[in-house]
């Protein structure tokens, strides 16, 4: 399921002042939905999804409320608890600031789809459970993976850099033997 204010239509958000240099390319509510249930199933997430399109000040209070985070930001994940024991119909919801969105689409060169598609995938894949800031990279290669599937530019993970390598192989490396430095200095 997606929710999006304040109209099934969105072309951009005029507080965002994003008309000029997004053009008026739309965000469509069925395109959408196909993209995130092709995504969650490409994650094997099941269950529902629930999106919201919106504000940068309604994110803000979101992050601010749920995370203690005072400060916008690109997209919120809110993974579904179990209930009775049992894994909810419900996969989670995503909160997605369109007006960030539309900041980092113009960053990247990128249509505002493109951008959303990306916070979306991203979203999910917190919601089946990864989390990039103590998974070894896991999640990068995961994200890495699916963008690549979906035909997607850089992800969140790698645009900032906090891409998890793999630690470097240590190599040992000969100590010269007494004899040897005694004949260096030689």
């Amino acid at each position: 399921m997606i929710v999006i204010e304040p109209a099934d239509l969105i072309t951009t958000l005029a507080a965002a002042g994003s008309t000029k240099a997004a053009g008026k390319k739309s965000l469509r509510k069925r395109e959408l939905a196909g993209f995130v249930n092709a995504a969650a199933q490409a994650a094997k997430l099941k269950g529902h999804i629930c999106v919201l399109l919106t504000t940068d000040a309604v994110v803000r209070d979101l992050n601010r409320r749920f995370r203690r985070k005072d400060k916008a930001t690109d997209v919120l994940s809110f993974p579904a608890a179990e209930v009775f024991g049992k894994a909810a119909q419900i996969a989670g919801d995503l909160a997605i600031s369109l007006e960030t969105a539309t900041r980092q689409a113009q960053t990247f060169g990128h249509p505002l789809e493109t951008e959303v598609k990306i916070l979306i995938l991203h979203g999910i894949l917190h919601l089946s459970g990864m989390d990039h800031e103590t998974d070894a990279g896991e999640m990068a290669r995961r994200e890495s993976a699916l963008r690549k599937h979906f035909e997607l530019p850089a992800g969140l993970i790698q645009r900032s850099g906090k891409e998890a390598k793999a630690p470097a192989k240590k190599t040992t490396v000969a100590k010269p033997s007494r004899s040897a430095k005694r004949s260096a200095k030689q």
